[in-house]
């Protein structure tokens, strides 16, 4: 079967792909998760559920880190795959732990496993071309 998509375009479009994907997923998780506990830090240090078993205040430190600056390392595509395994970690621990009573479909574990299988994705795939890691990774081979 001939494919629809020149040869010569099969890369910069799968690259185009990655960067939409780092960049939707990266925001949203920034802005609406990671930058939520940021800005109301101080109230939700007791609150914050401990599924680990390492306290409220380190909890809510670990999944802020990974939800506000992780995700910004996923946008502008910097340590992308080391920046997606702790995304991935804290959706295992919503999905499998936080949330694990919950049905499934149109829960906040439904939206975790969507938000970790593309974070599993970037890791499989790394940024693309359209990321400072291989920005930092081009200028490494010239300086070789």
């Amino acid at each position: 079967m001939e494919s629809w998509i020149k040869e010569s375009l099969k890369e910069p479009l799968t690259s185009v792909g990655l960067l939409i994907i780092r960049v939707t997923v990266g925001l949203t998780m920034a802005l609406l998760h990671g930058w939520p506990k940021l800005a109301n830090f101080s109230e939700r240090t007791e609150t914050f559920a401990d599924p680990l078993g390492l306290g409220s205040t380190v909890s809510l430190v670990l999944a802020m880190g990974a939800e506000f600056f992780c995700s910004l390392l996923l946008v502008v595509g910097l340590f992308s795959r080391a920046a997606a395994v702790p995304l991935l970690f804290t959706m295992f621990v919503i999905v499998f732990l936080v949330q694990a009573g919950n049905d499934l479909a149109g829960t906040s574990r439904e939206l975790a496993l969507v938000f970790g299988f593309c974070y599993l994705t970037l890791i499989f795939t790394g940024p693309g071309r359209f990321s400072l890691d291989h920005l930092l990774m081009k200028r490494k081979q010239t300086d070789e």
